[in-house]
């Protein structure tokens, strides 16, 4: 029905050793920071040190006591980390083989999430151009939540998968936009869908609105019996269901893993690299990469971010 994570699989190494900045979020010293003073997270060159990092962050993430200024890097960092890793496998699986055991099962799900997408992708030429969006700030994520929990409460689709879907289609809203498919708003609807009889109400962009309807539309494609056939409806691929059912039942063991989901950025994998399309990117017609990237040069990957 919408983009299949087109934002960060079409819809994310040399970088210097990870230091308290990674985690801090300041200044990773290329001076290249995007409108809102963020940066482009650097990953180590070491897999011990990658593990080091990737544990560190993990745990942050998943800590009541992490400053909730800090959760927008981390969430980034795990995020670009998962990107490269999914892409560079022998690096991957020594990566794997450094980290403690309960991060070695949470990073194996999430690598095999991210090959889901990119399996869809196989044997496509990366994008020129950058797609005629805005990117925007997400509603709050505890607003975003009691939606899920609202709609799942009312309809029995599991809140998981209804979060997993609002991050795969639009990363948490984020993107405001018309997909390929011209699906709208951050369940990435079809106009035509949302007219249907008991399906749309209200706002097609206003997660308050999409999030339920969302999930009638799972339970009238018989997601209360089959919740992967229902997801068929979102992307006829079994690589889109699986991830998605990857990302539900992450956050189904650990609903702490959320916050790093909620945080995760917009990436698009283009001829010139992974590039991250932060806030307040807003396009009215298709822009060329290079275009872009000589306005912004903060949003090319650094040595070593990319995995292209």
């Amino acid at each position: 029905m919408g983009q299949g994570l087109a934002w960060s699989g079409s819809l994310a190494e040399a970088a210097p050793p990870a230091s308290k900045t990674t985690l801090t979020g300041n200044s990773n010293g290329n001076g290249n920071g995007s409108a809102s003073g963020r940066q482009y997270p650097t990953l180590p060159q070491q897999p011990q040190e990658i593990a080091s990092l990737l544990s560190r962050v993990e745990a942050a993430l998943r800590a009541p006591t992490t400053p909730a200024p800090l959760l927008p890097n981390l969430g980034h960092q795990q995020q670009v980390i998962y990107r490269v890793l999914a892409r560079r496998k022998p690096l991957a699986k020594a990566v794997l083989e450094l980290l403690p055991l309960r991060w070695q099962r949470v990073a194996q799900r999430q690598l095999e999430a991210r090959r889901q997408f990119l399996a869809m992708q196989a044997g496509r030429a990366r994008p020129s151009l950058l797609p005629a969006w805005r990117v925007q700030a997400p509603a709050p994520a505890t607003e975003l939540l009691a939606y899920y929990h609202q709609a799942a409460a009312s309809t029995g689709i599991a809140w998981e998968v209804l979060a997993a879907i609002n991050l795969v289609e639009s990363a948490m809203g984020r993107i405001d936009g018309v997909s390929v498919a011209n699906a709208l708003g951050p369940m990435q609807f079809l106009p035509s869908t949302w007219a249907e009889a008991g399906i749309g109400r209200g706002d097609i962009r206003n997660p308050r609105d999409a999030i339920p309807a969302a999930a009638r539309y799972l339970v009238r494609r018989g997601g209360l019996k089959d919740i992967r056939k229902a997801l068929w409806g979102y992307n006829n691929s079994d690589h889109y269901g699986r991830a998605v059912l990857i990302y539900a039942a992450l956050l189904q063991e650990d609903p702490a893993a959320y916050r790093g989901f909620y945080n995760w950025e917009v990436h698009l994998a283009t001829s010139a690299g992974d590039i991250w399309l932060p806030v307040g990117y807003n396009q009215p017609q298709p822009i060329s990469v290079t275009s872009y990237l000589r306005r912004m040069p903060s949003s090319a990957p650094p040595p070593g971010s990319s995995g292209y």
